[in-house]
């Protein structure tokens, strides 16, 4: 009988001394993964991963704010959605080419409003025939299909019932703009960098980096250097085609991020100087940014 009890009471004393390592460890675990780390800008990993997998959840030091019907005005690829969604609910439906393309009529109306102009065209380069001549009118379908906006059915386009409630909210239609091109458009499909995540994949630190940075001209290096000091194994996916590992890698994640998503959201300046491989851009953001983009500094500061 007295063995039994020494038994249960070693076990108890066993599992209490258990339960201390356990709360040991992960109080170590909670402090290391909110410590503030350099290459971070100054988060914690428990910060970082909540800007990497909930860039807007309430937990985010990143936040997306109301804006004034001005500043909606100022948003290219909002305002070229909303007239394309505007032309559809007009016309009740719009019937697509045989590939599913929009017809050539509607591409050349929507294109001349001047949303977004393609510097080829606008150079007498290509000309604007179909869809697929315009980068951003093709993006422009793509993501209203993407948002749940607009349907497919038998060649035709048309609204989604839910369509007409978000199109008459701005700050609605914006957020679901923002996050379905940041979070289901696939970057890499316009450019030949390959089937790699660079640029969308923590896009929500390069939100605070310009939050941070943006205000004073800066190379689009500068940027491009802290982005894979945050991540640096997407360096590993990359196999340069000409230049340097840096260089090019440089180049995917420039004109991801600055020209193909922030410039067509109208929330940076791009200002290249030179031509082709020579040539440098500086980056400023504009005055909606701030208005937009709403960023916490890190919990440790």
């Amino acid at each position: 009988m007295h063995e039994t009890v020494f038994r249960q009471t070693a076990y108890q004393q066993n599992n209490m001394d258990l339960k201390d390592i356990q709360k040991h460890l992960d109080q170590m675990m909670a402090e290391q993964n909110n410590l503030p780390i350099p290459e971070f800008e100054g988060y914690s990993p428990f910060e970082m991963h909540k800007i990497l997998h909930f860039t807007f959840s309430i937990n985010s030091p990143l936040k997306l704010q109301k804006l004034s019907i001005s500043d909606y005005q100022k948003i290219p690829i909002l305002n070229q959605i909303r007239y394309l969604t505007d032309l559809i609910d007009k016309n009740g439906e719009i019937k697509l080419t045989k590939k599913g393309f929009l017809p050539t009529k509607i591409v050349s109306g929507l294109y001349s409003q001047g949303f977004i102009k393609d510097e080829y065209i606008e150079k007498g380069i290509s000309k604007l025939y179909k869809e697929t001549d315009s980068m951003a009118i093709n993006l422009t379908r793509i993501l209203i299909e993407l948002a749940g906006l607009t349907k497919k059915r038998k060649g035709k386009l048309s609204l989604t019932k839910s369509a007409q409630k978000i199109l008459g909210d701005n700050e609605e239609l914006l957020r679901q703009i923002f996050l379905t091109f940041t979070n289901k458009f696939n970057w890499a499909y316009y450019d030949g960098y390959g089937e790699n995540q660079i640029g969308q994949l923590g896009y929500g630190f390069s939100l605070i980096l310009l939050s941070k940075y943006g205000q004073e001209k800066r190379l689009d290096s500068f940027y491009a250097e802290k982005y894979f000091k945050a991540y640096p194994r997407l360096l590993d996916s990359v196999e340069p085609e000409y230049s340097t590992l840096e260089k090019y890698s440089t180049n995917c994640y420039s004109i991801r991020t600055f020209e193909r998503f922030l410039d067509y959201f109208g929330l940076v300046n791009v200002d290249e100087q030179g031509k082709g491989l020579d040539s440098i851009k500086y980056i400023t953001k504009t005055d909606l940014y701030d208005k937009l983009i709403k960023c916490t500094p890190p919990h440790n500061n």
